[in-house]
Formats: structure tokens, sequence, C-alpha cells
């Protein structure tokens, strides 16, 4: 299910930024990127509030309503006839996002021990993130053979009904989440409120808290990335089904690395990949500006993508690890919003910085973040699992 979950933003990520210059004539890259930061705090703001909702009401009914909502998106890009229209569909789609794919994660660590959490979560992850690279490549081709639109979109349509169908025969997990409440023993946690959660994954436990701040600067790094990417590989030559291959192989090295980067966290603990992550996702950005040719810029993109699959299922293990059962989601939630409202600070950034300087200085400068919050990771941040 999850697989579809990520199809639906792959569908867009070639494509999407390239429509925005060539129908609507946006010359400001500023105005371009408007629909990621409108995905980006929207996806950010439902994920906070989809924690608590799930704790209060079940996964299963989120995870449905989540993909109700998703069958708008498609439908308005296609009919949209101004560019605000897709920046209302990307809303949409952040909603979406935040509610399938919160209860995707959610429900796979509800039916995890604690010594299993990175593997369930590299599981999904890397399932969505194929999602996203395997629809980015499709959409991409579909585009450069067809028209960007309304055919690529179609597709969309698809994927929402499959995961529609899919949602309505997938098991609740609210009776093995009962069972770990039962076992806690911390009681005084168990009486968080949703404001002492906040807190504390956003600022007073030294774990919780540096786990937000690598996942916003990652997904501020691929905010960044999913806007510029296809900007910058189109203005040095790159046709728009080279262009997808590019964009593609980064989540498809995201993806699939999560499988073994989620296993890998269970055995050598979470610190080690987290700090060594974001410094690989700066790294591989330097690369990417300082090498010249199709075949160098892939394996940068490949590095980008196994930089991100090192942190990206190890933070939310590493959340599972500090939370207690009882408001384990409503603290991911946090974490969450967190580190999707950095897909709308990435955009914001790379379009200010593209728009006075140029493409490649915004992805250099961008790529500055993720490196100051591997170190920060290195200084505070203890390690969470316990074996």
């Amino acid at each position: 299910m999850n697989f579809f979950v990520g199809s639906m933003v792959g569908i867009e990520r070639t494509i999407l930024p390239i429509i925005g210059e060539d129908e609507f004539g946006l010359a400001s890259t500023s105005a371009a990127l408007s629909f990621i930061v409108s995905f980006g705090f929207s996806k950010a703001i439902i994920n906070y509030f989809a924690g608590e909702i799930a704790d209060r009401f079940g996964r299963k009914k989120v995870l449905i309503a989540g993909w109700v909502i998703g069958l708008f998106v498609p439908v308005l890009i296609i009919f949209a006839h101004a560019w605000w229209v897709i920046v209302v569909a990307n809303v949409l789609l952040g909603l979406n996002q935040g509610l399938t794919w919160s209860m995707a994660v959610n429900m796979k660590i509800d039916i995890s021990k604690a010594t299993q959490r990175g593997t369930a979560v590299g599981m999904n992850e890397f399932a969505g993130y194929s999602g996203v690279a395997i629809m980015a490549a499709v959409s991409g081709y579909v585009a450069s053979t067809y028209a960007l639109r309304p055919e690529p979109f179609f597709i969309g349509i698809a994927v929402v009904i499959i995961g529609i169908i899919l949602s309505i025969f997938i098991r609740d997990t609210q009776e093995f989440l009962d069972i770990q409440v039962k076992n806690n023993t911390t009681v005084e946690e168990d009486e968080l409120s949703s404001k002492q959660v906040f807190n504390l994954t956003t600022f007073k436990d030294r774990n919780l808290s540096s786990a937000s701040l690598s996942g916003l600067t990652t997904n501020l790094k691929d905010g960044m990335a999913w806007g510029l990417f296809p900007l910058y590989f189109t203005t040095v030559g790159l046709t728009v089904s080279e262009v997808g291959i590019i964009v593609a192989a980064y989540p498809a090295a995201w993806g699939v690395f999560q499988l073994v980067t989620g296993i890998w966290s269970d055995k050598i603990g979470r610190k080690v990949l987290i700090t060594n992550g974001m410094l690989l996702q700066a790294a591989s950005l330097w690369f990417i500006l300082l090498v010249d040719g199709f075949f160098l810029w892939l394996i940068g993109a490949i590095l980008l993508g196994v930089g991100t699959a090192m942190v990206y299922p190890t933070l939310q293990a590493a959340i599972g690890d500090v939370a207690a059962p009882s408001w384990r989601a409503s603290s991911m939630g946090v974490y969450r919003f967190w580190r999707d409202s950095g897909y709308a600070f990435g955009a914001i950034l790379a379009g200010v910085f593209t728009d006075f300087i140029s493409v490649s200085w915004a992805i250099g400068l961008v790529a500055i973040l993720p490196f100051l919050a591997g170190v920060l990771s290195q200084v505070r941040m203890k390690e969470t699992l316990v074996k």
C-alpha cells in the first residue's frame, strides 16, 4: 500500500516544475516552486494532527480518509486552468501524504518489537520511495512520449483507486498497540499532554529534538532537489527523459538502501547512521555541482539517495525508541511536522537563492544545513537503541 502512497508524489516529481515554466509561463523560480511550499506546509500540519487523531480514533480510519482526499489531486491538475489550481492540488496532496504515509509507518511500528523498529520503518520507506522513484521515471517517459498533461495524471487516478481498495482490506493494528500500552511500565510518561509531547519532541529531549532537526534539514534538502533538479539539469542540456532518470535515481537509491539501513540500525545503533548520513547528503550535493556529465550527475544523485536512506528510517526508529507507546504516534506526528515542513522551507530558500543568485548557488548553500545538522547530532544526540 505504501508503494502507491509514494507513487502519488513520484508522478509530480519530474514534470510539475517544467509545467510551471512551459505551460503557465512562470519566470520566477519562487513562483514555480510554490506548489512545493503548499505541499510541505499542508503535509507538515496534517502530520501533527494525524498522530493525535490516530491515537484517539485508530489508524485505519485515518488511512482511508487520506486516500479519499488524494482522489482530487490528479483531477485538479488535469483540469487546472491557472497555477493557483496546481497549488491547491498540492495542498490536498500534502493532506493525502500526511494521513496515509503517517498511518503506514505507525501501523508497522505497532506490530514490531523494539529491536525491529528500524527494519519495519526501513521496509515502509523502501516501499514508499520505490513508488516515488518508479513513478518519477514513468511520468517523465509518458510526458516525453505524449504530453505534460493530462496523460501522466491518469496514472494518478488509478493509483488512488488501488490505494482505497487496499486500505479497506488492511487490518487495523489497534489490538497490538493496546498490548504495548498495557505492558509499558513508565506510568508518568503515559500521562503527557499534547503540549508536553510537542515540547519534548521539538526541543526539550536531546534525542527527540535532534531527530526533529535532522529530519527538517533532510527534507529541506529534498524540497530544494524536488524543485531545482529538473530546472538545473535542463539548463545544462539534458532532455526531459534524461532528467527523469536522474530525478528518479535519487529516490530509487533512497528507497532501496533503506532496506539495508533500517536493518543495520537495529544492529549497530541509530546515531552513527544519522550523523554520517547527514554529512553524506551535504557532500553529495556539492559533488553534483563540481562534476559535469550525465554519468557523474547520476552517481551524485545515487549518493544523495544513499545518504538520505541512512537517516530516514533511522530517525523514525529513534523516535519509536524514546517515545512511550501511548504517545508514540503523537510524538511521531510532531517529528513528521518538523521534518515535512522542511519541504516548504527548502522550496522557499531554493526559490529566493535562485532568483537572486543562481540555481547552482542555491543548491550549494542549501547543502550547508544538513551538514550542520549532522555535526549537531554528533555532539548532542545519544544512542537510543536499547537491546
